[in-house]
């Protein structure tokens, strides 16, 4: 076995000694290594025990330390600004910027609720007609999507095919409100008018009302039925006397709603791993951040040396056997890793826009109760 030097004490950082050169380049991080060195190897318990480690094993751990950071902080910014980075382009790094919530992605997800109620959306809606036949009731939507060259089939949207609105019959004597406002309208000559301006202070309400009753009228007491339409089978009512008239309607094609993005160029955010987000500028790390990962690069250290430490549980010497304590090594260092990771999430958890909202909340509540105890200024004139 060749006789592999350890940790003698000191070290000179030079670039290329780190498994993956990240920071490599960075002259804090150049002039941290060495002392992040020295600090894990102290903390070892060299110059009183030897240290089977070498200069490398620390970098490694520091590159590694710094990059765990680094990950830890912009996984908590993915997940706070996600909805307003999904559907942003990917070309900008975003380590420096400053992420402004937006409506987009909200916009966009109404936009589907909204095509399903026929209040916008981001689908197109096209309007085809019908020539209807004497005698033929029944009628093939998707056979006409068909003729038309339409593949994967149609949607459809509203029929042209219905009776006209309750309000051009705002005064049927068949609907039976008893409001006797047909005959009051007629006798001062404002038959004319529409019912909004019938110059009677009423509410909007009452209109709605009555309304409601004309269309439950028709419902109930006369046949109102115009059309049925069952998986794009369209049955008419009354049965076309005549052939030649057409009916309109209004459809999407399912082709445009199986497209999940219709609009996608590419090069743009569509999964976490798209958000550019890249290793931290070690030279931004403010002194709270490489506190962390000084504690965490021992952590790192003091793993590694308990893996080296077990290759032998027990190492002769003269007249006795020393035991090794890699059990111990590697129970702290899993324990101060889980606690440090917690702690840095907790702390990014508290800097979370929801949690600066509450205590801004409470602090605002609590200010109040404090002014409700000052004296009211009495004045006098």
């Amino acid at each position: 076995m060749a006789n592999i030097s350890i940790w003698g004490g000191s070290s000179t950082f030079t670039t290329g000694q780190t498994p993956f050169g990240f920071y490599d380049s960075d002259s804090e991080f150049q002039a941290d290594a060495d002392k992040v060195a020295k600090f894990c190897g102290t903390r070892l318990g060299f110059p009183l025990m030897d240290v089977e480690l070498q200069s490398g094993s620390f970098y490694a751990c520091f590159e590694e330390a710094v990059t765990t950071y680094g990950n830890e902080v912009f996984q908590y910014k993915i997940r706070e600004n996600y909805m307003s980075l999904e559907g942003a382009e990917t070309g900008s790094n975003l380590n420096t910027s400053l992420v402004d919530p937006t409506l987009n992605r909200t916009i966009q997800i109404a936009k589907s609720y909204g095509t399903e109620a026929d209040v916008g959306g981001n689908l197109t809606q096209y309007t085809g007609s019908l020539i209807l036949t004497g005698s033929v009731q029944n009628y093939d939507l998707d056979a006409w999507a068909t003729s038309q060259g339409i593949e994967g089939g149609i949607e459809i949207r509203k029929i042209f095919y219905q009776a006209p609105p309750a309000i051009l019959r705002y005064f049927d004597p068949y609907a039976g409100t008893g409001t006797g406002i047909q005959s009051l309208m007629d006798a001062f000559d404002f038959g004319s008018f529409s019912p909004g301006v019938n110059f009677l202070l009423m509410p909007a309400s009452y209109d709605v009302l009555k309304i409601q009753a004309i269309e439950f009228n028709d419902q109930i007491r006369r046949s109102s039925y115009s059309f049925e339409i069952i998986n794009n089978k369209l049955k008419l009512f009354p049965i076309p006397t005549v052939s030649g008239g057409s009916i309109r309607f209004d459809y999407i094609k399912l082709s445009d709603k199986k497209n999940v993005s219709p609009n996608d160029t590419g090069g743009l955010v569509t999964n976490i791993a798209d958000v550019p987000y890249s290793n931290p500028t070690y030279a931004n790390i403010n002194s709270v951040g490489r506190q962390w990962i000084f504690r965490y690069t021992l952590a790192l250290a003091r793993e590694l040396l308990g893996y080296i430490r077990g290759k032998y549980t027990q190492v002769p010497v003269p007249g006795a056997e020393a035991t090794l304590n890699q059990a111990d090594l590697l129970a702290d260092a899993r324990t101060e890793k889980e606690g440090l990771i917690t702690n840095l999430r907790e702390m990014l958890d508290q800097t979370s826009r929801q949690s600066q909202l509450e205590r801004k909340a409470s602090e605002t509540e609590n200010l109040n109760k404090v002014l409700s105890g000052v004296p009211y200024t009495i004045y006098i004139g």
